[in-house]
């Protein structure tokens, strides 16, 4: 059963922006691009490093030390030297505009 936890409101992240969020002691990275809000692990599958600390693509996030990009949607790596897939965690916006809430489920 997914339990849904708010993190914030849209106005909180910026478009391009990763963001660490600790969740019960589980370790995201919430990103906001152009296409929208997205959870993942905030942990490289190569080298264990935070990926909130990288940078945001229009697809993924780049790990900031050997420069493994994640796809958002699926984990999957898309460049080496990651060859394992990180966790994905759903992602909710409820309301409209800038205050409308933005949630994570785990």
């Amino acid at each position: 059963m997914t339990t849904w936890n708010k993190v914030g409101k849209v106005s909180d992240f910026q478009i391009g922006s990763a963001k660490a969020i600790d969740l019960n002691g589980e370790p995201i990275c919430l990103v906001r691009n152009k296409q929208g809000f997205y959870a993942v692990s905030d942990e490289c599958s190569h080298a264990a490093v935070s990926l909130s600390e990288g940078t945001v693509t229009d697809e993924g996030i780049e790990c900031f030390l050997h420069g493994s990009e994640f796809n958002l949607q699926t984990g999957e790596p898309k460049t080496p030297p990651a060859t394992s897939a990180i966790e994905v965690f759903a992602v909710q916006v409820e309301g409209d505009g800038d205050d409308a809430s933005v949630s994570v489920g785990i």
